[in-house]
């Protein structure tokens, strides 16, 4: 199975659309696909696909973004305080998630994690 992102010209992830193999054996053939079964004409908006190899960074999300320059899908931000990781390109928190097992929620006002019961 392959997975397509459908972005809009600001960057934003607005559907993902999963396509047989067969109808995409590579990313273009998806795109040409895709394009032809959505009549797209022009470029807005349009398909990236995302490889489960890692070779695109992170799974596509709706509401999420594709950046071109990073050619990598990167999750809406989730909290004000984290930041973008440009390796990963994934959101951290300034405070790491405790490794002990128990169940945390992140608590922006003060940018901690806080156990839940």
């Amino acid at each position: 199975m392959a997975t397509f992102a459908r972005i809009n010209l600001a960057g934003e992830v607005i559907n993902v659309e999963v396509l047989a193999d067969s109808v995409a054996p590579t990313e273009q053939a998806g795109i040409d696909f895709l394009n032809n079964l959505h009549n797209v004409q022009g470029s807005d908006p349009y398909y990236k696909q995302y490889f489960i190899d890692g070779t695109r960074k992170n799974p596509a999300s709706i509401g999420g973004e594709y950046d071109p320059v990073r050619d990598a899908f990167i999750d809406k931000k989730p909290y004000t305080s984290w930041t973008l990781n440009e390796t990963t390109c994934r959101w951290e928190a300034p405070t790491p998630f405790p490794g002990d097992g128990k169940k945390y929620e992140w608590n922006e006002e003060t940018t901690s994690w806080e156990e839940i019961a």
